[in-house]
């Protein structure tokens, strides 16, 4: 899910599109990393749409959305990059990773959940939910003060199920446990956006987003 270029959702393996298929992208990759003789950690990105992806471009970095990986494979990928860096071989083979299980990450911004508007300013409460499967990524805490001058992002929430529809369920359940005041964020976003039926559904495009967004206002 992303508005106007930017992710806003993201969750692994992506839905609707054949093992096969994701198994042929990643040998790519792959054979990529060993022709430009490639160390460290990186991402590749492609758009897929009818049976057929296509690259877009590669980041020399870890990406945002790198937890619902972790969480997937089992692989810290921080860990193993600094372990790469310091010369160090990576603890285990390409054959040893295995995707078990589904995960939803929520990007938490400082904004009006609906007009996008940036929202700085001091955090008078932060409680972030907990329990089996839910993981949070951020710096702030009660008292902490956005400020306006970076990006809207203050932290992420993930969390991982058995299934993709037990991880819609825990995310439905972990973003009414959110309780973020004196600021705006867009939670209630995300608690719309998990459970739209489309979305719910999975498998919608990159502009559903904006659609949706569209539509609401009418």
């Amino acid at each position: 899910m992303q508005r106007r270029h930017q992710k806003v959702i993201e969750e692994a393996p992506a839905p609707g599109i054949p093992r096969k298929l994701i198994d042929k992208i990643g040998d790519r990759c792959v054979a990529a990393c060993k022709k430009i003789n490639y160390r460290g950690a990186g991402t590749f990105e492609f758009l897929y749409e009818n049976g057929e992806f296509y690259f877009i471009e590669m980041n020399t970095r870890v990406q945002v959305e790198h937890p619902v990986t972790e969480w997937v494979t089992g692989v810290d990928i921080v860990k193993t990059q600094i372990m790469v860096a310091a010369g160090e071989k990576l603890p285990f083979t390409q054959r040893q990773i295995e995707i078990r299980g589904h995960a939803i990450e929520c990007r938490i911004n400082a904004e009006d959940p609906f007009k996008f508007t940036p929202s700085p300013g001091r955090v008078t409460s932060w409680h972030m939910p907990g329990g089996p499967g839910v993981r949070v990524d951020s710096h702030v805490y009660n008292n902490y003060f956005v400020p306006p001058n970076y990006d809207s992002m203050i932290g992420k929430l993930i969390v991982h199920g058995d299934t993709r529809e037990q991880a819609l369920a825990r995310m439905q359940t972990a973003l009414n446990e959110t309780v973020i005041e004196g600021i705006q964020t867009n939670i209630p976003l995300h608690r719309e956006l998990m459970v739209d039926a489309k979305f719910m559904q999975g498998g919608t495009n990159i502009h559903y987003l904006e659609h949706w967004l569209s539509q609401r206002k009418r």
